[in-house]
């Protein structure tokens, strides 16, 4: 497990992070979300040793982490840190090297994953000569290249095609079946959604929600229901401890105060005729983010 536990970070008197506490755990993709600015690039850099934290520890397998342990780790950087005069499979090659893999390893690795991305034919090109999404996708491959034991990526889906998103969310997840802790951070809501098992939120430096899926939902969110009845839904607004989200003639949405049950709602609206389809809604990432970080 990687383990962050009370990371505090200034920068010329600004404090930028603040007791940031959370894990990615192995075998499990780890989404890290907050708006600009919100500290995770920062952390993501602590994580790596290329910044030092303030106050607070980074743990890997319950140890602090140490230089041997983090070249280990594959990471990606936000901004683009290939060579752009370089041939794409050369320098891939170059870096698997640096993390120790022997030269044949380096190699196969690199050709494997070039084929997964879909850049097998443009492996003998120069960086520049690509176009920006094949480079984030050569970005990837550096990341991935080292057979890593973590792997962090910051904003790894930035610029790629919906195809390519798939195809990398693909990779991600054979790597994190495997057993690897995959720890990224995306403005892309959507995709954050249906590839991560945890999410962690941060807003001003500070963790303001962390967990798995069903625990946030369960946590964060007011119980959220759809009627659907055959008469118009609008008698809902009167209803006790019930707050309508949405409503559209005989369909509504609607939200209960903590702790209220919902079956009363359900026999009021038998009381009135027949009910076409009541159901759970579930609410989305991007609701909660608003919820706990705006």
């Amino acid at each position: 497990m990687l383990r962050l536990d009370g990371v505090d970070r200034s920068f010329g008197g600004r404090r930028v992070l603040q007791n940031v506490s959370f894990d990615a755990e192995a075998g499990r993709m780890t989404g890290f979300v907050g708006g600009n600015g919100a500290g995770k690039t920062t952390t993501m850099r602590i994580i790596l040793g290329v910044l030092a934290a303030d106050a607070g520890q980074v743990t890997w397998r319950g140890a602090p982490l140490t230089r041997a342990a983090r070249r280990r780790f594959g990471y990606m950087p936000e901004e683009r840190g290939l060579y752009p005069k370089m041939a794409v499979r050369e320098q891939l090659i170059y870096l698997a090297r640096l993390h120790g893999v022997t030269a044949p390893a380096a190699v196969r690795s690199t050709d494997t994953l070039l084929e997964r991305v879909g850049l097998a034919d443009r492996g003998h090109d120069l960086l520049e000569k690509l176009s920006l999404g094949n480079q984030q996708r050569a970005q990837i491959v550096a990341a991935l290249v080292s057979d890593p034991e973590v792997l962090v990526l910051d904003e790894p889906f930035s610029g790629l095609d919906p195809l390519a998103v798939d195809t990398v969310v693909d990779v991600l997840k054979e790597r994190a079946t495997q057993g690897v802790p995959v720890l990224f951070s995306s403005h892309q809501l959507d995709v954050v959604e249906r590839l991560c098992d945890d999410l962690v939120i941060i807003s001003a430096g500070t963790i303001r929600a962390a967990g798995s899926r069903t625990q946030l939902r369960a946590t964060y969110t007011a119980p959220r229901y759809e009627l659907v009845v055959d008469n118009d839904a609008g008698w809902l607004r009167d209803h006790p401890g019930v707050t309508l989200v949405e409503l559209e003639g005989a369909r509504a949405v609607f939200e209960l105060s903590r702790g209220a049950d919902e079956q009363p709602v359900l026999h009021a609206a038998l009381a009135r005729g027949p009910v076409r389809g009541f159901r759970p809604v579930v609410p989305s990432l991007a609701e909660i983010f608003r919820e706990v970080a705006l």
